[in-house]
């Protein structure tokens, strides 16, 4: 092997490891993590191609700025798999406590949002 040939492949190399940490970077490493709580809005499957479950989360009200007026916070996320996804849609309307992760860019089969919910961490009717 001549060394042109030796030092092409050696940068070939370098630059394929590079792509690759940075697709990881950007599509597979968890940035955050954390939990949300809050009162469930809804959670759909939709898609063009892919179908996935989004939903979103109305969490209690944060006073504003503004004299005399509440501000809703919503929590608009991907879920994970369908179990949850189904346990969610079959209680719609209940307090949940959700655990998330969340990724710098989305991905066609993971959803729409960078937050991901993986699992449920508690769910509790709402005091009427």
């Amino acid at each position: 092997m001549t060394r042109g040939k030796k030092l092409g492949s050696i940068i070939a190399v370098i630059v394929v490891v590079i792509l690759i940490a940075v697709c990881y970077y950007r599509y597979f490493f968890v940035f955050g993590e954390g939990v949300k709580a809050g009162e469930l809005n809804y959670v759909v499957k939709k898609g063009y191609l892919i179908k996935t479950y989004e939903g979103k989360l109305i969490q209690s009200g944060i006073k504003s700025r503004q004299a005399g007026t509440l501000q809703n916070n919503e929590f608009e996320f991907s879920i994970a798999n369908k179990e949850i996804a189904e346990k969610m849609m079959a209680n719609s309307g209940k307090f949940y406590e959700l655990h998330y992760k969340e990724y710098k860019h989305t991905l066609p089969w993971r959803g729409f949002s960078v937050y991901v919910v993986d699992s449920i961490l508690t769910s509790k009717d709402l005091p009427e």
